[in-house]
C-alpha cells in the first residue's frame, strides 16, 4: 500500500517540477501547480517562494542551495565567493554552510541562515555561466577570497584556484594591481606570495603554513623522490630534500586496508632511500598544532647536526 501511495505522489509531480528547485510563483502562474498543492508535504521550502520536491533522492547539498539561491538573484548579481568556489572545484564548504551571493547595491536581498548577501556592483566582465547559474569568474573569486581577513582561508583558496589552473598567479596579481585601492589588495598581494600551486588539498596548505609561520624553512612540494642511481621512488606531500626529511598529511582516506598497506610500503621504500618520514594528520594540525611543530623543528636540528660542515 505505502508503495501505491508513492508511485501515486510521484506521478502528481510535475516533470518541469522534479529534483531541481524552482520558484513557487512562477510553478503557480505557470498553471503547473496550485497555491493548495504547493503549501503539502510534498515540497519543501528552501528559501522565500523557492522550493524543491521532499523526496529522498534529492540531494540536501551545497549545489542545491546554491541551485535555489540562484533563483533569488536579481539581474546583475551573482553567486560569488566560498560558494563560487565550490562551483569551480576548488572548495569544500561545509554541508550547511550559506550560499554567498554578490547583489547591485541598487537591488534588496535580505541575508539569512543559509544566504549570505555582500552589496556591491559587479561588472559584467566578472560574472559567468556554471550550469546555468550565474557566477563569478574564477579570476574575480580568487580575487575576492584572497582579500579576506582570514589570512589561512584565503591562501587555502589562492592554493586551489592555482592548482586547479583556473587561475594564473601573474593574471591575478595584474588583476590586483589594477585595482589597487579595493580593500584588501595589498592582503592578496602578499598571500599571492605565500601560494604554493603545488598542493593538492587544503590541509596540506594548512600544514604548510604551520611550518613556515612558526619560522621554520619552508619545505617543498609534492617532491618527487629518486635514488642516487635516478630510480623513481616516491612523491611526497612536503619536503626538504637536501636533509632528505619527507612530511606527509594522512587524510581519512588513508585508513583504508589498501592505501593503508601501500602507505606502509612506501614509507620503508624511502627509509631504505637514507629518508625520514614524517606522518600528520588532520589532529597534529588543528589540535596539536605545538607538538607538531616542536616535532619538525627536531627532526630538521638532528638532520642538521648531520650534514657534514664546509670546508673553510
Amino acid at each position: 500500500m505505502r508503495q501505491d501511495v508513492g508511485v501515486a505522489r510521484l506521478a502528481s509531480v510535475p516533470m518541469q517540477l522534479r529534483i531541481r528547485p524552482f520558484r513557487g510563483d512562477r510553478a503557480v502562474s505557470g498553471g503547473l501547480i496550485t497555491r493548495r498543492q504547493l503549501q503539502s508535504a510534498a515540497w519543501r521550502r528552501l528559501f522565500p517562494q523557492v522550493y524543491v520536491e521532499d523526496a529522498a533522492f534529492v540531494p540536501d547539498d551545497h549545489r542545491l542551495w546554491c541551485e535555489a539561491a540562484a533563483l533569488l538573484l536579481p539581474p546583475g548579481a551573482a553567486i560569488s565567493g566560498d560558494s563560487a568556489a565550490f562551483l569551480w572545484g576548488a572548495a569544500s564548504p561545509r554541508w550547511n554552510a550559506p550560499v554567498t551571493v554578490t547583489v547591485p547595491r541598487s537591488r534588496r536581498l535580505e541575508s539569512g541562515p543559509r544566504l549570505s548577501v555582500t552589496c556591491r556592483t559587479l561588472p559584467a566582465e566578472d560574472v559567468a555561466e556554471f550550469g546555468g547559474l550565474p557566477v563569478t569568474t574564477p579570476l574575480r573569486t580568487a580575487f575576492d577570497l584572497g582579500r579576506q581577513s582570514d589570512r589561512r582561508r584565503a591562501i587555502v583558496a589562492l592554493d586551489a584556484f592555482l592548482h586547479h589552473r583556473m587561475v594564473e598567479a601573474g593574471k591575478l596579481e595584474a588583476f590586483a594591481r589594477g585595482r589597487a585601492r579595493w580593500p584588501g589588495n595589498r592582503r592578496l598581494l602578499e598571500r599571492l606570495a605565500e601560494a604554493e600551486p603545488l598542493t593538492e588539498s587544503p590541509m596540506e596548505t594548512l600544514l604548510r603554513l604551520l611550518i613556515t609561520d612558526a619560522g621554520l624553512p619552508r619545505p617543498f612540494a609534492q617532491v618527487e623522490v629518486t635514488t642516487d642511481g635516478g630510480r623513481w621512488l616516491a612523491r611526497v606531500d612536503l619536503a626538504y630534500p637536501d636533509l632528505r626529511i619527507a612530511i606527509e598529511y594522512e587524510g581519512d582516506h588513508h585508513r583504508e586496508r589498501d592505501t593503508f598497506r601501500r602507505d606502509i610500503t612506501r614509507k620503508r621504500t624511502l627509509e631504505a632511500a637514507g629518508w625520514l618520514v614524517l606522518r600528520f594528520t588532520a589532529d597534529d594540525v588543528l589540535r596539536r598544532p605545538a607538538d607538531t611543530v616542536a616535532m619538525i623543528a627536531e627532526t630538521l636540528h638532528r638532520r642538521e647536526a648531520r650534514q657534514p660542515s664546509a670546508s673553510p
